[in-house]
């Protein structure tokens, strides 16, 4: 009978101490903030007449901007705006690249650049992104 009373009491300690450990875990390490938009998957396709992305005018958040070559020789494709400046390539004819990036609202300009002198350089796309997009909590089939 002595013995089944210090095995219920280790028990009963070990219990305690298991408790006090398990409610102190997590207390404050999860911070419950929304989760950011879902990406928005762009198109673009460089061509000699210039460089097209589809759709233009969307709402601030994630992107990937995924671009053609349509053209006979490789190009770099930059995105720049206020605080972003992002270089993909170069990206030889008949292939694509993306860019995955965070915008914030404004204008973006996109180009398409060639390490060899063309006589007529691409035009370049401005890309334009409005206010943010709303948090992708409720949406179902995410990462």
């Amino acid at each position: 009978m002595r013995v089944l009373g210090k095995t219920s009491a280790g028990g009963l300690a070990l219990f305690t101490c298991s408790a006090l450990l398990l409610t102190a875990c997590g207390e404050d390490d999860f911070k419950n903030e929304p989760r950011p938009a879902t990406a928005v998957n762009l198109t673009g396709v460089i061509q000699p007449k210039g460089l097209t992305i589809s759709p233009n005018g969307r709402g601030a958040g994630p992107f990937l901007i995924t671009v053609s070559n349509q053209t006979d020789d490789p190009h770099t494709v930059t995105l720049e705006g206020d605080s972003v400046e992002e270089t993909v390539g170069p990206i030889q004819p008949q292939d694509t690249a993306t860019i995955q990036k965070t915008l914030e609202p404004g204008t973006y300009e996109v180009r398409a650049g060639s390490e060899r002198a063309v006589a007529r350089e691409i035009p370049s796309f401005e890309l334009k992104v409005g206010k943010a997009r709303p948090s992708s909590a409720n949406e179902v089939l995410l990462p």
